[in-house]
């Protein structure tokens, strides 16, 4: 066995798991330089909510933020979360805007790509891999992991085959929820490493209290990478505290390489800043709990919330033990779909509806549709015709590729934006993801620059057409 390498997740998954992706590219800046001398496998700082976070909250430039980080981090690989054809949005697009946004990405630093899909529909990433390899970049595809009757060991290692004959480098076992739990994760990395040829890389998240178990298990059975946070953003809903896994690791055959005394500089800066987000209340102190109930009811910390969320608004939260109940009749029904975004919203919804309402299925949502006609792709288990007419009537359902029936857009959006607000090419895709959101960025962004009477503020700045 090879040392274990870790992918360092503080600029990303940490942050977006306790803060709400909040932390903003110059409270980064002091720290890069250090982590990039760590020698971690790769530092993931991109991608999944970062993008939207910068332009909806921060009035920061997402592009701008990766090409700050690639300038200051020289020595190791950049990683980022991508959703297959959804890209970074919460639509399918056209092949041409997602081949031209991994085009952009590894153009401005990434080296690594975690792609992954909703339902493990290899189809809807098949565009995203395609691009990645012509961009000669690393290409990660990730297994959303859940569990099930029937998300079988047997089930997984079916779907990381089809994920290395698609064209994979590397395969993640994604475990968003916390769902891995010790035993279940040396089965299923053992079945792994003996299906496929490419290495195995392990990320799972502390909700039920389980993740640093689950990564040495993962480490005994052969995982080649693990990803990790530095402790001051480590545990709850987050991941194994960087240090602890450092620590457990040394002097052993899977010792990582990293001198610890290289993370306590960088474990004090993020302790400031953990203290910062706790008196601002930036980072509620119950997102560092362990939720057991994570693995009772088998459903998502944050869909739980969601659910709570939803009945108490309807003054119903003495039902939440039956939503609970309902949430897997009504995922059975849908065809087991991973209980990940955005499949995990859709069907606590419709289990909601069905308990209110007084009636399975008397009031169904536009989303729940769509899921049911085929709009985000072929689920783990077909959908029973019966079922599927209740649903949509006479409907014809999608049983191609989704974007198949979506005609090329690039141009088309590019067109939308307003000529004055282009200052990159990259400002096409962040409209494509963030219409409103980003037109509104680029007003601001403008009016920084030129003053709000269109004089420019800023000569060096100038304005570079698509």
């Amino acid at each position: 066995m090879a040392q274990v390498k870790i992918t360092e997740t503080v600029l990303r998954d940490a942050h977006q798991s306790l803060i709400a992706t909040r932390m903003t590219t110059e409270e980064m800046l002091p720290v890069l330089e250090q982590l990039d001398a760590v020698g971690f496998h790769s530092l993931e700082c991109w991608g999944g909510a970062t993008f939207d976070a910068c332009l909806r909250f921060l009035n920061e430039d997402p592009w701008e933020r990766l090409r700050i980080i690639r300038d200051k981090c020289k020595n190791t690989k950049l990683q980022m979360l991508f959703r297959g054809q959804n890209m970074l949005g919460y639509r399918h697009y056209a092949d041409d805007v997602v081949q031209y946004f991994v085009e952009r990405s590894v153009a401005n630093g990434i080296d690594i790509l975690r792609i992954f899909d909703a339902l493990n529909d290899v189809r809807n990433l098949e565009t995203a891999i395609k691009a990645t390899k012509h961009e000669k970049a690393h290409l990660q595809a990730a297994i959303s992991y859940t569990t099930g009757e029937v998300f079988t060991t047997d089930y997984y290692v079916k779907y990381a085959k089809k994920l290395e004959n698609a064209g994979a480098d590397s395969i993640c076992i994604k475990d968003m929820a916390g769902l891995l739990t010790p035993f279940s994760t040396y089965e299923l990395v053992k079945a792994l490493k003996s299906a496929v040829k490419i290495p195995i890389q392990l990320h799972s998240h502390y909700t039920s209290g389980l993740a640093s178990m689950v990564m040495l298990k993962g480490i005994e059975a052969g995982v080649d990478i693990i990803d990790t946070a530095m402790s001051p953003l480590a545990l709850g809903t987050s991941h194994p505290a960087t240090e602890s896994m450092v620590a457990a690791l040394k002097g052993t055959k899977y010792d990582t390489g990293i001198d610890l005394k290289k993370l306590t500089s960088i474990r004090d800066y993020f302790e400031t800043l953990r203290e910062k987000y706790i008196e601002s209340g930036l980072l509620n102190t119950k997102m560092l709990g362990v939720d057991a109930n994570t693995l009772l009811y088998q459903v998502p910390g944050g869909m739980l919330s969601n659910l709570v969320s939803q009945l108490k608004q309807a003054g119903k939260l003495d039902k939440l033990d039956e939503v609970l109940r309902e949430v897997p009749r009504v995922r059975k029904d849908a065809g087991y779909p991973p209980l990940v975004t955005p499949t995990s919203q859709i069907v606590g919804t419709q289990a909601v509806f069905n308990i209110i309402g007084g009636e399975r299925y008397k009031m169904v949502t536009k989303e729940f549709k769509g899921i049911i006609r085929g709009e985000y792709g072929q689920t783990p288990v077909p959908i029973s015709p019966e079922f599927r007419k209740k649903i949509i009537g006479n409907e014809k359902p999608i049983t191609c590729r989704p974007a198949d029936l979506i005609k090329s857009e690039l141009d088309k959006l590019r067109a939308e934006i307003p000529s004055e607000f282009v200052e990159q090419e990259e400002d096409v895709l962040s409209y494509a993801q963030f219409d409103q959101v980003a037109l509104k960025f680029f007003e601001n962004r403008r009016n920084k620059k030129y003053g709000l009477n269109g004089d420019l503020l800023d000569m060096e700045n100038k304005v570079h057409p698509v």
